[in-house]
Order: C-alpha cells, then structure tokens, then sequence
C-alpha cells in the first residue's frame, strides 16, 4: 500500500483560497497513492487564531470539497487533516476528516485534547467527545490530532477499538521536534499499529513548525521521514505487519484491562 504525506506551509501572506488552490494542484500531481494525509489546519493555518472564526467552515465547504473533488478523480482516500468546524449553535472544534474514493466523508474526529500552552486553541474550540474506529480495505483506521499524542490513554482506548493504523495530523513546533519524534515511535511500539503522521512546515505568526512528517511501523520502525520544509513523502507499508507482530510479540493481549484495581 503506498502513501502519500503532504507537508504543507500556511504562510501569513497566503489567503486561505490561494493555499486551498496550490494544495489542490499539489495532489493532482501525486501518483499511484492509494491514501494521502495532509497536516492540521493546513488551509486556515493553525496559529492564525485571531482569524478562525471568519475561516470556520462545515463539512460541505471550501477544504472539503476541494478535497472531495480529488479523492474522487483521484480513486483515493484522502485524510485532509483537520478545519476549524462551524457548527450551528456557534460553537468551533477542530476536525479532522477521512474521504473514500468516492469523496464521501469515512470518518470525522474531533479534536479531544484542546491545546493551551502558548496557544490560544484551548480559548476559541470546543473538545470532542468521540474516538471513532472504521473499518476500511486496508485495516481498521482511526484519527487523532497533534497534542493528542501526549496522552497514553487515549491511544490504549484506540488499539482496544481495534485501531491498527492511526492517522496523525498536526501542526507541531520545531521547538519540541523531539518529543514528536519519540511519541509518534513510542505509540507505534506500545500499541504495535502504524502511525502515520504528518506534520506542518514552515512559519505561521512568528512560529516555526516542525516538519519531519514520518511513518513509523508496528515494530516500531521509522519506514520514512520528510525534513522541515515542504514536501510529499511517498511511503510503501504492508498492512498485514500489524497481525505479524501482534502474533510474535503479543503484548496487547498481554496487558490488564485496567489497572486502577491494582492495590497500593
């Protein structure tokens, strides 16, 4: 199976309209892809805080559809990282979105974990309430975004749901590239799923992103890893590795269903 991970910048200068329009000739350009995953917010620019509400969108606007538009000419399924969501009460969350081969939507995830450290998403986005888990041709897919990789928890609660490929968008600082690097490997080798994560680039209100989009496998292997500018990193995985290594290694089966009875 061959992935695309498109690295994108969201710089200050660019409008929304002419990033969605560049992005656009950007995937029309990827070849033999059977899934591509794009970063968080990559149309808004997730440190453009001040401009979230004029850029909140629904499902049916100006980011998913022209990535539904693709996906669909394309035949493939597009994970196009995550928009500010405009919902009817007024509230904003942070959405991530799954698309088939057909530009359906497959899946939609909620960002659970608003962030508040030098970031005013915590303020301005309302927390999710689900961790949804679907089954697709190529495994059982789940989604989560950025700062969630943070939080142990959420990820035993994905591979209980039976996640065995965890799509990971983000807009990840340069400043604390390390700890994406060691989270993203260390949740492939606790859970034995492949993580793939893709991160932003470039510099958005004096902030510098991150980069180093990476695909980690079950045994916690990094397959690939892009550098910090932007990039479309193509990556082959095998996704009957995550039965294999589950088999031979059988640490899943071996942990506790919870470990709150244990005494003092």
């Amino acid at each position: 199976m061959k992935i695309a991970l498109v690295q994108v910048a969201s710089p200050d200068s660019e409008t929304r309209e002419e990033r969605i329009d560049r992005v656009e000739a950007t995937l029309r350009d990827i070849k033999g892809a059977e899934l591509i995953v794009l970063p968080e917010l990559w149309s808004a620019g997730y440190f453009h805080f001040d401009e979230y509400q004029a850029l909140a969108e629904t499902l049916t606007g100006p980011t998913v559809s022209m990535c539904a538009r693709v996906a669909a000419d394309l035949g493939v399924h597009l994970h196009l990282g995550s928009i500010i969501e405009a919902h009817e009460d007024g509230r904003l969350s942070n959405t991530s979105i799954l698309l088939g081969p057909d530009g359906s939507v497959v899946h939609t995830y909620r960002k659970v974990h608003v962030f508040g450290y030098k970031s005013k998403e915590a303020s301005l986005l309302t927390a999710g309430s689900s961790l949804p888990v679907v089954q697709l041709p190529f495994g059982a897919v789940a989604g989560i975004t950025c700062y969630d990789l943070r939080f142990p928890g959420l990820w035993m609660e994905l591979s209980t749901r039976g996640a065995e490929i965890v799509i990971v968008p983000a807009a990840w600082p340069a400043a604390r590239r390390e700890h994406w690097r060691l989270l993203t490997t260390a949740r492939a080798v606790e859970h034995q799923i492949f993580v793939i994560a893709c991160n932003a680039a470039g510099s958005q209100e004096g902030a510098e992103l991150g980069g180093h989009s990476r695909v980690v496998d079950p045994a916690g292997k990094v397959i690939a890893e892009a550098d910090s500018g932007e990039a479309v990193l193509m990556v082959d995985i095998d996704p009957q590795q995550v039965n294999a290594v589950r088999t031979e290694f059988p640490v899943i089966g071996d942990r506790l269903a919870a470990y709150d009875t244990l005494t003092v």
